[in-house]
């Protein structure tokens, strides 16, 4: 919501005008409220007076602001509308936001509402539905402006002018050859400056950005960073221009790839929806596959441990420093994996920078690994002078532990580096590598070496 719009406020203000049916009232200060401010109007009102708001908006704002409600809502406001003002509100929703409401229902529920548009809209939505499932043709919107280079400037902008309306942005316009292949695109504010007798041709420079309708989504995030653009235009394999894509869809993609990458890296399945609006059990079903399985993983800690019960039995000075080694080797590990994931996710990073990461992790390793086996050693040693624990063998101990804190630490960092990098070059979503999966890997890892050195540097004297 709105820092500065108080949506509950205004509900209480729309309840008691409803109340008192003084829908005029109520209409001219809907129609002062941004379509953003009127969806977050929407979802803090009662459903049966958020149907008769949501009636009262003019069919164009009313699309605006169903495509910025959320799912749940939706849902409620779909059961209280008739066939007709469904249609409506669908036919008034733009391309991609129409397309993006149809992947969230099943399958029988699009049909049904394909089949309540008009004819030209069903036509638009089943070619954009006929793209793949997150690519970039589900994104665009086939509503832009676009001339042709032996317009003059006078006839574009008339052009323009009969069509900003019904296009997503004006703001550049689309320069087409035969068979409505792709040749340019000019900014409006160029053609405003021209002379109305020069033609187009003579305003362009044949350099221009387009992506490919099948492409991925991700590469549109990439694209409109790299280039700082409001829109860029979609091309079919064969350069025809066939729609444009938004920085507002693309900001929303961005968020999603954000949001997916988190949940997995704190080891989840990505939810498919908000947080809030997510059903109980799907929660539970999205959370529990991978806690089974990182709960498998921390039995093999279990088995490490086991393995050395003998040592532990004979010198039980060892368990306390167990949770000091893991934890840090799970967290060097899960702050070289975060680093990665996010690198490779904004393109600072390929799969080719392998060896320089490696290189750099190896030092940062050591490095860390040193300044806190040198913490754990300090530790040991203020609790052998000040309070007279671990004994006569406190330097040996302490010299256990400062190399268990170096191995482990460069194990964890090195492991969490790397494992991102081959996930990716395997084909699998390096945010996959989630920090609870990486900290498991390590603490196994790290007790095995914890307790070898143990049984090396104290033998024949604690063991």
């Amino acid at each position: 919501m709105s820092e500065t719009y108080d949506a509950k406020a205004e509900a209480e203000a729309v309840a008691t005008l409803i109340r008192a049916k003084s829908i005029g009232r109520l209409k001219k200060q809907l129609t002062e409220r941004p379509a953003a401010d009127l969806a977050d109007l929407l979802e803090v009102l009662p459903p049966e007076e958020a149907g008769v708001v949501f009636r009262l908006l003019p069919r164009d704002v009313a699309g605006e602001v169903f495509a910025d409600l959320d799912s749940d809502r939706r849902d409620r406001l779909f059961a209280s509308l008739g066939s007709e003002e469904v249609a409506a509100v669908l036919d008034e929703m733009a391309p991609d936001d129409r397309t993006q409401l149809f992947e969230e229902l099943p399958g029988e529920a699009t049909q049904r509402l394909l089949n309540a548009l008009s004819p030209d809209e069903r036509r638009v939505a089943r070619t954009l539905l006929g793209y793949p499932e997150d690519s970039i043709g589900r994104l665009m919107t086939p509503d832009y402006v676009m001339v042709r280079p032996s317009w003059t400037v006078g006839q574009a902008l008339a052009h323009v002018r009969e069509r900003y309306r019904d296009a997503e942005t004006a703001n550049v316009i689309y320069v087409v050859g035969p068979g409505f292949k792709l040749i340019d695109d000019i900014r409006l504010g160029e053609i405003v400056a021209a002379r109305p007798e020069q033609h187009i041709e003579e305003l362009m420079d044949h350099t221009f950005v387009a992506l490919e309708a099948h492409a991925d989504q991700e590469t549109a995030v990439s694209m409109f960073k790299r280039y700082y653009r409001v829109a860029l235009p979609v091309t079919d394999s064969s350069g025809v221009l066939v729609g444009i894509v938004t920085l507002d869809d693309v900001l929303q993609v961005a968020e999603e790839e954000a949001t997916e990458d988190i949940q997995k890296m704190g080891g989840l399945e990505a939810l498919d929806e908000p947080y809030a609006t997510t059903r109980f059990w799907t929660l539970i079903r999205k959370r529990a596959g991978w806690l089974a399985l990182l709960f498998v993983g921390s039995t093999f800690t279990a088995d490490a441990m086991k393995s050395f019960e003998g040592e532990i039995q004979r010198a039980l000075v060892l368990a306390l420093f167990v949770p000091l080694i893991v934890s840090s080797g799970g967290n060097s590990g899960s702050q070289a994996a975060t680093l990665v994931i996010r690198a490779l996710a904004v393109g600072e990073l390929t799969i080719r920078d392998w060896w320089r990461v490696m290189r750099r992790e190896l030092i940062s390793g050591i490095v860390l690994g040193g300044l806190l086996g040198s913490l754990g050693f300090l530790r040991i040693l203020i609790g052998a002078f000040l309070f007279h624990e671990y004994g006569v063998h406190w330097p040996l101990l302490g010299l256990t532990v400062w190399i268990s804190l170096l191995g482990v630490v460069l194990v964890g960092t090195v492991a969490g580096s790397m494992l991102p990098l081959l996930l990716q070059r395997l084909g699998f979503d390096p945010a996959v590598s989630s920090t609870p999966f990486i900290a498991t890997i390590v603490d196994v890892i790290g007790i095995a070496l914890y307790f070898h050195l143990a049984a090396f540097i104290l033998g024949g004297t604690l063991l």
